[in-house]
């Protein structure tokens, strides 16, 4: 931990939390908190068939909340869909922004919040819109455990032009409010559980290790992975469990907190690139490396590593190796909830690894890993899961 502790620190508080079952309920009153009664709901199609937007809606629509609604997200959110929405928004006038989704909502609606307040931008500009004007003020409603995305003020988009992925963000499109309604996951297909609910472990084992680490971060990070450890493979078995899905929903959560303090690491650099070149949901990018990576890093995070196992509770190896038992507890993990699979399988071709690779040195997060990698040595661990 010493190395961890700064001689100074400042940490911006994410947002206000409102955690439990059936605190939808709540919504109206949430949005008056932010000084408007109107209200501009960005989703997905998904989320609309299976009735949860309806019941958002409802909600509102009792308490005479004027409403608009953009639907029209997809899996990996693109800049179209950000200008796209963000049309919409500015057609309907002021309003909060309320997110309704998983990570990719989530995502799309902090760009939609902020080309709002920017009249003249667009997604494209997402590299020069960090000292943008403010967007309009956000309330993330997460219905799925795993992306931390109502934790912090950016958005990964993909613009398709460049074939890569994008950080759009600024600091007044961090959610004001998290709404945390375990209820609204409840029946979440089992593999929808399983991708997203690795990718808050991730997040929990990336934010112990990465060189932006804290004891902040630490404190987050250590109570995320010993939640989403015990409940993933809990919710993965059985959607039903409400325990099981208000643990992991607060889990990942905690886990977002932790990455936007600490920042992430190699295995979120190479999930990118692959989703940016092949479509991969990205929590089965990041699980087809998580072990391989962990192993290239393992000289490197012994401590954070040994931090992972005890929120594990995993028993101190007889030899002393804390990395390769923690690995092996990690691969338990991904086989139980059956998430792992190799590139091969995930659309990706041999003639695409050195651009992935490319991909991902490229990406800002990989200089938060606690080794940094080569080229090659990232080529290395692409091949071992192929």
């Amino acid at each position: 931990m010493g190395e961890h502790t700064p001689s100074q620190l400042t940490i911006d508080p994410t947002c206000r939390i409102e955690f439990g079952p059936g605190r939808i309920g709540h919504l109206p009153e949430l949005v008056s908190s932010l000084g408007v009664d109107r209200a501009f709901l960005v989703t997905d199609h998904g989320l609309r068939s299976a009735g949860i937007v309806d019941q958002v809606l409802k909600v509102l629509d009792t308490a005479g909340v004027e409403h608009g609604v953009y639907d029209g997200v997809g899996a990996n959110p693109s800049t179209g869909n950000v200008d796209e929405g963000a049309a919409r928004a500015r057609a309907f006038g002021p309003a909060v922004v309320i997110a309704l989704g998983g990570g990719s909502v989530l995502d799309a609606a902090k760009g939609i919040s902020l080309l709002v307040g920017n009249a003249d931008a667009s997604a494209a500009d997402a590299d020069t819109l960090w000292e943008a004007l403010d967007g309009l003020p956000l309330i993330a409603i997460p219905t799925t455990s795993g992306t931390g995305a109502e934790t912090n003020g950016f958005g990964v988009i993909e613009d398709t032009a460049a074939c890569r992925k994008v950080y759009i963000g600024h600091s007044s499109v961090k959610p004001r409010i998290a709404l945390l309604d375990p209820e609204l996951t409840v029946g979440l297909p089992a593999h929808i559980t399983a991708a997203t609910g690795i990718d808050a472990l991730v997040h929990g084992i990336e934010s112990l290790a990465s060189r932006g680490a804290n004891p902040v971060s630490v404190g987050f990070a250590t109570q995320a992975v010993a939640m989403i450890g015990r409940w993933l493979p809990a919710a993965h078995r059985d959607g039903s469990d409400l325990e099981a899905r208000s643990q992991l929903m607060l889990g990942a959560h905690l886990a977002g907190q932790a990455l936007t303090i600490s920042g992430l690491g190699l295995v979120h650099g190479i999930g990118h690139a692959l989703t940016a070149h092949t479509g991969t949901p990205h929590g089965l990018a990041l699980a087809a490396v998580l072990e391989e990576v962990m192993e290239f890093s393992a000289e490197a995070a012994q401590d954070a590593y040994e931090q992972t196992a005890r929120a594990l509770r995993l028993a101190p190896p007889v030899d002393g190796d804390w990395a390769r038992t923690t690995i092996e507890a990690v691969r338990e993990i991904t086989g139980a909830i059956d998430v792992k699979r190799p590139l091969h399988e995930l659309s990706v071709h041999p003639d695409m690894l050195g651009q992935i690779a490319e991909g991902a040195l490229a990406d800002p997060v990989t200089r938060n890993a606690p080794l940094l990698p080569t080229k090659d040595q990232v080529l290395a661990i692409l091949r071992a899961t192929f």
